[in-house]
């Protein structure tokens, strides 16, 4: 899980104003960590102003839209959980999953996150963490099943 998701980009405690404020959280953590240049960011918030990325579950996965493939360094994930929640378009968000993926590698890895999130234990388990490495278990799935 190391290639995609570092404990360096798991932050538990976040705070945010709003919606648009923790996307730009969620980039600013992808640039802290060398996955994406900051035009990246711009590109989440194009993103979610053509379609929500709330998933459900008080999930939302933020990332950027095709033209910003080409600001991505490396594929990789960042994990934010707003224990206040976030209004996302009337819909409570508690956690951020963050994509930066240069080709289609998001698409697998929604495929896979949804399954976690369909999960009613393993999403409580997301919603509820307090510790990096049980995110980074949690999450641990995905990089084996994108793998195959």
């Amino acid at each position: 899980m190391s290639e995609l998701l570092e404990p360096r980009a798991v932050r538990l405690a976040e705070t945010a104003a709003g919606r648009d404020d923790a996307i730009r959280r969620c980039g600013a953590v992808l640039v802290e960590i060398g996955a994406v240049h900051p035009g990246y960011v711009d590109t989440m918030l194009d993103r979610e102003r053509s379609i929500s990325t709330y998933v459900g579950e008080g999930v939302a996965i933020p990332h950027g839209t095709l033209a910003g493939k080409d600001l991505v360094e490396r594929d990789a994930l960042a994990v934010l959980r707003f224990p206040d929640g976030v209004d996302w378009g009337g819909e409570p968000v508690t956690v951020c999953v963050a994509i930066a993926a240069r080709g289609d590698g998001h698409v697998e890895l929604l495929a896979s996150l949804a399954e976690i999130l369909l999960d009613e234990d393993q999403a409580r388990e997301l919603r509820e963490a307090t510790e990096p490495g049980a995110v980074i278990r949690l999450l641990g799935t995905i990089q084996e099943e994108t793998k195959r």
